[in-house]
């Protein structure tokens, strides 16, 4: 026995939940919202796959990433395939293209971001140990080569997303999207990031 309650979770029954309307979910979202404090912007090192970069587009509005730093070949968010699957939402961040990935991060820097390198990496802590308390760059790499050493070398701290299961590595997409809901849940789950 599991402990929960029959009939479904919290004693409701079966098919009782009901999908949310349109004003209903801007007004959980708006909730939301008012409870974050800490800025959020990305840096994508070499992201090529131009479906990645709408998906990382779209996950980065979502969650209230206010700037994105585009660097070496990461395709451009104009790019057909891009703006399909951002549906629209790259109007919602800032974008700066950036040739050195070190540069960007140098940016971020001094923009008062701490910057946040998701890469398998030998001196890389697991996500939830990580420090992303305050204002965070999350940092994420080519879909085949990951970050650039100097962007590894230039990140004040890499992290790694922890994957139990028999596949080592995740898309580029999914592993940024983990990353800003990891750095959310902290600010709102411990008020300090």
């Amino acid at each position: 026995m599991t402990g929960r309650p029959r009939g479904g979770y919290g004693g409701r029954p079966p098919g009782a939940a009901q999908q949310l309307g349109m004003t209903q979910v801007k007004r959980l979202n708006r909730d939301w919202r008012r409870r974050t404090e800490a800025r959020l912007s990305l840096l994508l090192d070499g992201v090529g796959q131009p479906f990645n970069v709408g998906a990382i587009i779209r996950t980065a509005a979502a969650f209230g990433v206010g700037h994105v730093w585009l660097c070496g070949d990461t395709a451009a968010p104009g790019h057909p395939s891009a703006r399909k699957t951002a549906l629209g939402t790259d109007r919602l961040l800032s974008f700066e293209h950036l040739p050195l990935a070190t540069d960007a991060a140098a940016a971020a820097a001094a923009g008062g971001y701490r910057v946040v390198a998701i890469e398998l990496a030998s001196d890389a802590v697991p996500l939830h140990e990580a420090p992303l308390s305050g204002d965070v760059c999350l940092a994420v790499g080519n879909e085949d080569h990951g970050c650039s050493a100097a962007l590894l070398a230039a990140a004040d701290v890499i992290t790694y997303i922890p994957l139990p299961g028999k596949v080592g590595s995740l898309n580029v997409a999914a592993a940024a999207a983990i990353g800003l809901a990891e750095a959310r849940r902290r600010e709102w789950t411990t008020g300090i990031g």
